[in-house]
Order: C-alpha cells, then structure tokens, then sequence
C-alpha cells in the first residue's frame, strides 16, 4: 500500500512538473487546465498522456494541422472561449482518441472542408454554440460535415449562431446522430429535406427560434420523427387560422413533442399566453377548412384577373379591327373572289367529267385539234405566198 501510494504521488509530481506554464494540471484525471492565461498559441509542453485538455479564454485565432501534435490520449478537448476565426486542414487529426470537441463562443469565419477530419472517426461530440461568424460560415461547416466523414456523431450542439434557413440535407453525412440541438437561432421555416438522412435521431431541439407557425411541408417533415423528442417551446406563435393545423397536429400526432403543453400563443395581443394545443377552429374564429378557404379565395382571385386581362385583350383587338375595317372589308372580298372563281372551275371540270357527251365532245376536240392546227397552218401559208408580187421569181 505505501508503495502504491509513493507510485502514485510520483506520478502526479511527474504530471505537475511537466505542466505548461500558466496551466492547471491533474494527475489523476490526466486533465490539463489552461483558462484565461493569455495564451496566442496551443501549448507545446502539455503532457502526452493528458485525456481531458481545457484550454478556454484566450486569444488563440488560428488552428492548423500541428497544433496538437503528439497527444494521441486526448479525448477530451475544450477551446470555448479563445476567439478562434480559422481552423485549418486536419487541425484535430493527430488526436487518435479524441472523442468530444467543444469549440464554444468563438468567432470562426473559415472552417476548411477536413477541419473535423481524424483517422477512424471517433468523434462523437461536436459542439459549436455561438460559434458561426456569419452565413457564409454556415456553409463552410456544411461541407466540412460532408468531408469530415464524422459517421460515429452522436451529438451536434449548433444553438445560437443566429441561422434562418438550414440548407436541405445538411446533417445526411451523419447518420448517427441522435441529439441535434438548434436553440436559440432565428429559424423561420421547416421545408421538406430539412433533416434528411438521419433516421437514428433521438433528440431535436428548436426551442427559442423564430416560428409564427409551422407549415404543412415543415409538419409532413417532423412526422418522420415518430420516436424522436421534439421540443418546440419559446417561439412567438402566431395564433390565427394558420394555427389551426398546427393545433391539431400536436393533438393528433405521433411524434412525441416533449414540451407541447408550454406553447403559448405570443400574437395576437388578445390570444396571448394561451395554450396552442387547446386551439380549436371556433376558438379562432374559424369555421370550416382553413386551407381550402384560402384556396377558394385564391381561385377566384385569379380568374377575376384572368378575365379582367381577358377583357382588355379583347377590346383592343375589337379596335385594332374597327381601324382596319376599310383594308380587312378588302382582304376579305379578294379571298371571296378568289375562292369563287377557283370552286367555279372546279363545278365547271366536275360537269364535264360527269357527263359523257361532254366527255365525247371533249376528247373529239382534242383529237381534232391537231388536224385544224394543220389547215391553219397551210391557210396561213397559202396566204403568205399569194401576197407575193408577180414579178418576183419563186
């Protein structure tokens, strides 16, 4: 026992002697503390065997690929806090065993497509809370989920980086992900593919967002999640006829909405702080098919337009007309004309061809004609010949 123990305070002299200047170290949790240490840089001397690495409240503005070399026991690895604007290619990849990553409250405006990139992908918690720098952020950490090739998250914590929009099939390279935290952002909508891809999900949060309601596209998506823990809470719900879908929806359900009975109405002024799971139609003010009301009205709309715009064609086609009565009454008697004269001579073809004594007299004349163009042409010639004076030797 006495050796063990003189084993152990060795160790932990050992663990403090080769702690970083300005750190923290625990020998027997193998943690490394370095908080508001003003450090611009990761530490070099932090111990190997280190598993747990805090490293918060400083001014560290890049991450590039060695800047954790050599500490391959690393599982735990905290940077909230630092102000970090870049993580570069492979930034995590010498962390063999890295099995969370908090990146907490920095200001990251460039995120390189294999930043999460570790050999054997064991990184199972990822957490970027206020995080995102702007919307162009969004979309580096978009493809850097794709190329990351994070398969073994389980949890993803993206709260409070003031998203509107999530891009259709953002979180299918992770298909186990089972918690997805979006609190505290600014999203207006759910559409369809909005969380495609991640069918081993557990957990989603949207509390705090910035929903008037839900769609029917956005409630078609949420429907897939049938044993998921769905939390909607803390968003300004508009409580109108549009509310009525959503109300029966979270009556009617499978989906297991963990904090359904704390939705409350926040517009209008009148509705306010009333329960959006006991709306009903006449509570609203509604009666009959909201939707297909709004459809009905939507149809009518249109055809006025249609036939307003209609009408107006026609008007100034009718004028267009009147203007060119004199040239159009013209064109019109030349193609009557025309036509008359092209189906009398059709009606005058027919009547020969359908009476054969015409027929007869017809072919007679043809055949004749060649005889008669002969004596005309010998009339013709005697004639010439006979207006030739006598004097004139032939």
């Amino acid at each position: 026992m006495m050796l063990t123990l003189v084993c152990a305070m060795l160790c932990v002299s050992a663990c403090v002697a080769s702690c970083p200047l300005r750190c923290e170290c625990s020998g027997a949790q193998r943690t490394v503390h370095c908080a508001s240490a003003a450090l611009l840089r990761v530490p070099a001397a932090i111990p190997s065997d280190a598993s747990s690495l805090i490293i918060t409240g400083n001014a560290i503005h890049r991450l590039d690929h060695s800047a954790f070399s050599g500490l391959q026991n690393v599982t735990h690895l905290n940077l909230s806090n630092n102000g970090i604007m870049e993580i570069g290619s492979h930034a995590f990849s010498s962390l063999l065993t890295l099995r969370s990553l908090i990146l907490n409250n920095n200001q990251l405006v460039l995120i390189h497509p294999e930043a999460f990139s570790v050999p054997g992908s064991p990184l199972q918690e990822l957490s970027l809370r206020a995080s995102l720098y702007n919307y162009s952020s969004l979309t580096d950490l978009m493809t850097a989920l794709r190329w990351g090739e994070l398969t073994n998250l389980l949890r993803l914590d993206l709260s409070g980086n003031r998203f509107v929009l999530l891009p259709p099939g953002m979180f299918a390279p992770l298909p186990n992900l089972q918690h997805l935290h979006l609190r505290n952002n600014s999203l207006v909508a759910i559409y369809n593919g909005t969380f495609s891809g991640i069918e081993q999900l557990l957990e989603l949060d949207l509390t705090g967002n910035a929903f008037r309601t839900i769609s029917d596209e956005g409630l078609r998506e949420l429907e897939q999640f049938s044993g998921v823990r769905l939390l909607l809470g803390q968003n300004p719900y508009v409580c109108t006829c549009e509310a009525q879908e959503l109300a029966n929806w979270l009556n009617s359900s499978k989906v297991r909405v963990g904090d359904a009975d704390r939705l409350y109405c926040e517009f209008p002024a009148a509705r306010r702080d009333v329960s959006l799971r006991g709306l009903s139609a006449q509570a609203l003010g509604c009666y009959g098919k909201v939707h297909e009301e709004i459809t009905d009205l939507s149809l009518q709309t249109s055809y006025v337009f249609l036939g307003l715009v209609l009408g107006f064609v026609g008007m100034v086609f009718l004028f267009v007309v009147y203007l060119n009565r004199k040239g159009i009454k013209k064109w019109i008697t030349d193609i009557y004309e025309a036509c008359q004269n092209v189906l009398e001579g059709y009606h005058h073809r027919y009547e020969i061809d359908s009476d054969p004594r015409l027929g007869r007299v017809s072919h007679g004349q043809q055949q004749g004609r060649p005889q008669m163009d002969q004596r005309l042409a010998h009339i013709s010639t005697d004639a010439r010949i006979s207006q030739i004076p006598s004097d004139v030797t032939l």
